[in-house]
Order: structure tokens, then sequence, then C-alpha cells
């Protein structure tokens, strides 16, 4: 396939302009002036002629495809069996590809579910987005989303856990290191749940096979214990307190030296958090994430799709949110492509438009480092060189 565009985006806020790339098989084989480009492609190679911007697919760094997105996930859960939620998920993985999204990271299934899905995707059986799936997510007995099965007691069951995700296949482990809003029955979303020996033993069991950690973490403390762990990402990372925030400036610094990649998880209707949280807390709550951009935090686009309100195309509305911080939109896309990339470890593969890279692409009407809103007018979605039916 050769694709000849007025602007491919080449480098962070860096666009080829009347350029054009070849595809061979699922690999962007060359990428440079369309006269150049063209002289390479065959007589057989289908052309397509573009007026807009061709830019990298977008990844989505947190999803739950086994939540639904409706008022209460986890009770759509609970009533689901495993076929009928497998069946769910495989449309809400289309979903998430007809919007743009070529990769994701899900962070929390049931039974392995996303990890059936994502080698059916791998497989080219199922449509959808390559999917990183951490499996089963590590959480002490009754901690925040006990219901998926993944409750530990101690080191020698933290390993076990660890170890049946990586041998069904998990590209990721997620450890819940305090609690959260969805389990309504267990620890607050301050609080810790995991002992610094434990999550050191966890880290070091997944890093013993290459495999980075994710860790879930709202409160300062268990940030703290998360970064002092050797984490690979902190999901959220509100710096909540049970009194308010307690932003520590040492730990954003620590984290900006170990790399440690910060998914905010922001919800794509993140204009009504002022309505459930009240004006004067969700404004604290941005200001930190600005805080977190302006110390030089490298930050990924996620939107915690599945929880409530949170639907599977619903990346590019969330990212409005930085924007609305000021970020500029050059920035905002590379923490959708080229930056989340990195933090899922698929850099060398994937979030960049490139020869050697996959053909993971999407074109859209309209200039996205001018206005993000042109994210919006998908004309065509790419995914290992493969043109998306956008329209099933």
């Amino acid at each position: 396939m050769l694709i000849v565009a007025n602007k491919i985006l080449v480098g962070s806020g860096e666009y080829l302009e009347n350029g054009a790339l070849l595809i061979e098989g699922d690999t962007i084989a060359a990428v440079g002036p369309a006269d150049a480009v063209a002289a390479r492609a065959g007589s057989g190679v289908e052309r397509i002629a573009f007026e807009g911007t061709v830019l990298p697919g977008l990844i989505d760094a947190h999803v739950h495809l086994a939540f639904d997105g409706g008022a209460d996930p986890v009770a759509a859960l609970a009533e689901s069996s495993d076929e009928t939620l497998l069946s769910d998920m495989r449309s809400r993985a289309a979903q998430l590809l007809r919007s743009g999204v070529t990769t994701t990271r899900d962070l929390g299934d049931r039974n392995g579910l996303a990890l059936r899905l994502a080698s059916e995707i791998a497989q080219g059986t199922t449509a959808g987005p390559r999917i990183v799936s951490a499996g089963t997510p590590a959480t002490p007995p009754g901690g925040h989303c006990h219901f998926l099965g993944g409750e530990v007691a101690g080191e020698e069951e933290i390993r076990a856990l660890v170890q049946r995700n990586l041998s069904q296949g998990a590209g990721v482990i997620k450890a819940m290191v305090t609690g959260g809003g969805l389990t309504k029955d267990g620890p607050k979303s301050w609080e810790s749940q995991f002992s610094q020996e434990e999550l050191a033993v966890l880290v070091a069991e997944a890093h013993s096979a290459g495999v980075p950690v994710a860790a879930h973490a709202h409160g300062t403390p268990g940030i703290a214990a998360a970064v002092e762990a050797g984490v690979d990402t902190i999901e959220h990372c509100t710096w909540m307190t049970g009194d308010g925030f307690d932003f520590r400036e040492d730990l954003v610094q620590k984290i900006v030296e170990d790399g440690i990649a910060v998914c905010p998880a922001v919800s794509p209707h993140w204009q009504m958090l002022p309505r459930f949280f009240g004006e004067e807390r969700a404004q604290a709550m941005f200001e930190l994430v600005r805080k977190m951009a302006d110390a030089g935090v490298k930050l990924v686009a996620g939107t915690d799709a599945g929880v409530q309100r949170a639907g599977f195309d619903g990346l590019v509305p969330a990212l409005s949110f930085y924007a609305h911080l000021g970020l500029p939109n050059s920035r905002i896309i590379d923490m959708a492509t080229s930056s989340a990339a990195d933090a899922l470890g698929l850099g060398d593969t994937t979030g960049r438009i490139a020869p050697g890279c996959r053909a993971d692409l999407i074109l859209v009407d309209g200039d996205p480092l001018e206005d993000l809103g042109a994210l919006k007018a998908i004309r065509a979605v790419v995914t290992e060189g493969r043109k998306v039916d956008l329209s099933a």
C-alpha cells in the first residue's frame, strides 16, 4: 500500500509535507518525498492519495475491556458468563479500533479473557487493536477489584499470581497498590494495600521475565511505595490523602529521574468531574496533573475505558483535558502515540511513522498540531498494514 498525503507526522511536532509512505505486509517500508517513495512501489500496489494528515495509530494505555462503561460495571460483570463477556469484549475492541486506537493496554480482567481476546486479534480472527494485557491484577484479600480473582496474601501468593499471568501471555503486571472507588466495600482510594516488601517481590518477579509493572496508586504513600519498588508506570497518581492532597516534589523528581511514566487515566467526560468532586477539589486535581507535566513527568494517555461513564471511543475527547491544562498539541499527540508506545515497551515497533515500524496509522482531515479536534475527523484506520472497515 502506498499512501501519499499533504502531511505525515514523522516526529514530535514534525511534519513531512507532500510525502508518502510505503507499506509492505504489516510494516512501514519507506517514508519520504512522494516521488521518491512512489518510485519504489510496484505497479500492483494499492495507492491512496490523501489531502489530510497521516499520524501513527493512537494508543489508549489504560482500559478495562471486561467492564461495560455503564452505571454499575461491577454488577454487569458479575451477571455475565465468561462467554457472554468475551463476546462483549470483542465489540468493545472493535469500537476502540474504529475510533483510531490501534494499540491498547488492558489493566485488569477476569479469567484471562483479555489475553484470549488479544490472541484472537493477533491471529486475525477478531478485529481490534493490539492488546497488551495484564491478565488478573494483584490485590490483597478484599482489596480493590478483588472480584477479578487476583486476591493474594503474602509473598508466595504474589509470586504465583505473577507467574500465572506471565504463563498466559501477560505483557504487563498490574498491582493494585491502593484502594479505588470502583470497589465500594474495599479500602479507600488513598489507603495502601501492600507492604513495601510485597511490592518489591512483585516487581522483581515481573522484571526477571522482562515484563513491566503498572501500579494503580491514588494515595501519596502508595505512590511513594510504588516508586521505591521500581514500577514502570503509575496509574492515576492523584496524590490523595484522607483529607486532601499531598503533592511531594521529591517524589516527582524521582519519578522523572527513574523514567517512570504516569497515566492519569482521564475520563472522556472529565468536564463532569467538578459535579462529582466539587469545583474546588476537581480543580485541585487538575492542577496536580499540570504540575507533573511542568516538572517533566512523562505523561501517557489513557481513559480507564469500561469504568463508569467511560466508553471505548473516548480517547480523543479525553485528550482535550490536556489542552485545557495548556499542554501543546505536539506533546498531547506524543502522549497518545510515541510516549505511550515507549511506556508499553513497544517504542521500537509502534507509535511512530518510520521504516521498520508496524503499519498502524490513522488518516484525519485537517491539522491536529493546529487543532486537536482534527483527530475526531478520522477518514481511515490502518492496523498491521490493513485498512479497517469503519462502517462496521
